[in-house]
């Protein structure tokens, strides 16, 4: 079925364009709302945002919204999106809402819905909220409109909570580390965090002025990051993205760490300590074999789902899995968090390094990738039904001959396709790429 409005996460788009508009998101709110008004009970929703100059509009249309329809609403603030999950399901919310898009730009701005659970809305619900977003919704009497307020111990809750999913035997003390948060919605929670622990903490990408989220700094630009944690000497650097569901972190020699090896890394130290569920972990068609590979060598398996986080974590469930993610970062530990949450991870990684007593560089480096390559090109129209599009694919296909894999999707956020291959000739799977994206361009 198409979509109007959602995506692979939620409704995403430029802002103060559809579907990304102020009207749009109140209909949102008045959806959702209605949606989720069920029993006796007052009815409350949560709702957090990043730190884009377009947050302010979207929350307060949201707000009236959902009020319109009889919801009370909490606004947290700037606070990540595993924040706000957490604290829908400790305020007894109805409904969570996160205004985020996530590692896009500040142009653009997006709208996260989570349950009562704290987990993202399955497909049937948000089939059943898009199909009323362009219908009339019953409004409240004037006596049942909802209230709005905000809470001011919100970063100090999920401050806590991050805590203490660190071991209590362990501290950070002596440990030099580099946060980058992406000018964006962890700026304040995830160095603070890390203090509270014992951490020499350096701060980058904490100075949001609504314009520079996710700027040359973060989980996707993390040049700076590099930088600073060889200018200083760091132990270690962890880099968020906008909303801090994601992770990318750099060792002391100033070499990135991806999701796989940081899933690799966690799931060895559940292995190891007995509290791995599943028999493995869960990762998207974009992981590298390398870690299947790795994995494998261990006695376990990797069960491969859709991209997108909340693919994943459906994989989790049915499988009985606690541990999943996304190469890009997104880590979803589930004996903590029901969706990715970048500084949780970050913290079972501190906890794995300062347990060790090894160097960074020795401690998350498990396995060789195969050589990978990833693209993405702009589309108009529809370029994976023309023939020649087609034909390129089947040739590189051809050409890899079973000793890699290749990967053709449109992206669920933006007009983008993305092609990756990866196999044990690296100037093969670059030949394969780019004559793949050239045939998309020429379409």
């Amino acid at each position: 079925m198409t979509r109007r409005y959602f995506g692979t996460d939620g409704i995403r788009g430029l802002t103060n364009a559809a579907p990304m508009t102020a009207a749009i998101a109140m209909k949102v709110g008045q959806a959702a709302g209605t949606r989720f008004l069920r029993g006796p009970h007052q009815h409350r929703v949560v709702i957090g945002k990043d730190t884009r100059l377009s947050g302010y509009m979207m929350e307060s249309a949201l707000t009236a919204g959902f009020t319109s329809v009889g919801m009370d609403v909490i606004q947290l603030g700037p606070m990540p999106t595993p924040a706000v999950a957490m604290l829908t399901r400790s305020l007894r919310a109805d409904l969570g809402v996160m205004i985020s898009a996530s590692h896009n730009p500040f142009q653009d701005n997006g709208i996260k819905l989570f349950g009562p659970d704290g987990y993202k809305l399955s497909d049937s619900d948000e089939a059943e909220i898009e199909a009323m977003i362009d219908s009339d919704v019953a409004l409240a009497e004037p006596a049942a409109i909802g209230r709005a307020r905000r809470i001011d111990d919100a970063q100090g809750r999920y401050i806590h909570f991050a805590k203490s999913t660190f071991p209590e035997h362990l501290r950070l003390d002596g440990l030099k580390v580099v946060i980058d948060c992406a000018h964006g919605a962890a700026y304040k929670v995830a160095p603070a965090a890390l203090w509270e622990l014992g951490a020499d903490v350096d701060a980058i990408g904490v100075a949001p002025n609504g314009f520079n989220i996710n700027e040359a700094s973060g989980s996707t630009h993390p040049k700076a990051l590099q930088m600073r944690v060889l200018e200083t000497g760091a132990d270690i650097g962890i880099a968020l993205d906008g909303d801090a569901d994601r992770l990318i972190v750099v060792d002391e020699r100033g070499q990135i760490v991806d999701g796989d090896q940081l899933m690799a890394l966690i799931t060895l130290q559940a292995q190891e300590a007995g509290t791995l569920k599943g028999g493995g972990l869960v990762a998207t068609v974009m992981s590298n074999l390398g870690l299947e590979r790795w994995l494998a060598g261990r006695g376990l398996g990797l069960t491969r789902a859709g991209v997108g986080d909340r693919y994943v974590l459906e994989a989790m469930k049915a499988g009985g899995f606690n541990i999943g993610g996304e190469q890009s970062g997104h880590l979803i530990l589930a004996d903590h968090s029901t969706t990715g949450d970048g500084l949780v991870a970050a913290l079972q990684v501190l906890a794995a390094l300062v347990a060790s007593g090894k160097p960074a560089s020795e401690v998350l480096h498990l396995f060789d990738t195969l050589p990978q390559m990833l693209k993405s090109v702009r589309f108009k129209g529809a370029p994976l039904d023309n023939a020649a599009v087609q034909a390129a694919i089947a040739d590189g296909e051809a050409r890899l001959n079973g000793t890699g894999r290749l990967l053709i999707r449109k992206s669920g956020t933006e007009p983008v396709i993305r092609v990756m291959a990866e196999g044990e000739d690296k100037a093969l799977v670059k030949r394969v790429v780019e004559d793949i994206c050239a045939a998309v361009v020429a379409a």
